[in-house]
């Protein structure tokens, strides 16, 4: 499919099942691009890499669905950005197919009382922090599985839990997808790329960099020769601790694909943040593979 052509709204879960069906009927493979909207450089990395991932003759499926249950009562579920007009046109640009942008009640129908929870790798991190959230993650990303029918879903690495999260439940309940993570797109000065940057004030976007200073400092020093993991998180407090805006919500060195702690450092480790500026919430992370 040309790059530029205008993909087709779905917005129906029939509708979505249909065409993905005879797709994989006739032609090639489907992926599978999950997002909430609010698209970014970030968003259009992975719609090219699901392009890649498709062929010409597969198709590539983006969800633009902002998940209520992914939510916790005091997080920002209203003022969560829904631009999309302009969604709809970088995914055209980027080589989408498909749009399926349901309304809620298409997505959870009254009465619905299913939940999916991953107990282990999502009981950590972001999942200590905020609880429910991995529950409404896991249950939309298996709505989305089930309605698609993708060979392959592809999700970015700055939400590096969530990836870790949805490769284990779709191993635990063998679900046939393959599960691609694709790198972190940044701006210039190293900023993680996120629908959220848009709320930070300019003195809390000038310090926001820190969250990578910080990952890369610690990186150089495992580098150079340091292994012991209080060590290197020490350096990444001390390192954000020259950001006055930032406050750390959790600093972690953890295996990277427990997700628990560890005590010593190699490959195989990831470092893990998650950092308020004002009433902003921004994650980063590096991973030594």
């Amino acid at each position: 499919m040309p790059h530029g052509h205008s993909p087709s709204v779905l917005k129906t879960i029939r509708s979505l099942s249909q065409t993905t069906r005879l797709c994989r009927a006739a032609r090639g493979p489907v992926v599978l691009v999950p997002t909430m909207g609010a698209l970014h450089r970030g968003h259009a990395a992975l719609i090219e890499r699901a392009r890649s991932l498709a062929g010409r003759e597969g198709l590539v499926v983006v969800s633009i669905f902002v998940n209520p249950t992914q939510f916790g009562p005091k997080e920002d579920f209203s003022r969560y950005p829904r631009p999309f007009a302009a969604d709809r046109m970088l995914c055209a640009a980027h080589g989408a197919d498909v749009i399926f942008h349901p309304a809620a009640e298409a997505m959870y129908p009254t009465g619905n009382s299913t939940l999916v929870d991953e107990t282990d790798v999502s009981a950590v991190l972001c999942g200590a922090a905020r609880p429910g959230h991995f529950r409404g993650v896991c249950t939309v990303v298996l709505k989305l599985l089930q309605i698609t029918q993708p060979e392959v879903a592809v999700f970015g690495l700055k939400d590096f839990q969530q990836c870790a999260v949805i490769r284990r439940m779709v191993r635990d309940l063998n679900v046939p997808v393959r599960i691609v993570p694709v790198a972190t797109v940044r701006e210039a000065d190293g900023l993680a790329l996120s629908s959220r940057n848009r709320y930070l004030t300019a003195a809390e976007r000038a310090q926001a960099p820190v969250l990578r200073r910080a990952l890369r400092a610690a990186s150089a020093a495992f580098h150079a020769g340091e292994t012991r993991a209080a060590k290197l998180r020490q350096l990444i407090l001390k390192t954000l601790a020259a950001a006055p805006l930032a406050r750390p919500d959790y600093v972690e060195i953890a295996d990277a694909d427990t997700l628990r702690p560890v005590r010593q450092v190699g490959r195989g480790t990831v470092f893990a943040l998650a950092v308020f500026f004002g009433q902003t919430r921004l994650i980063d992370n590096l991973w030594l593979r």
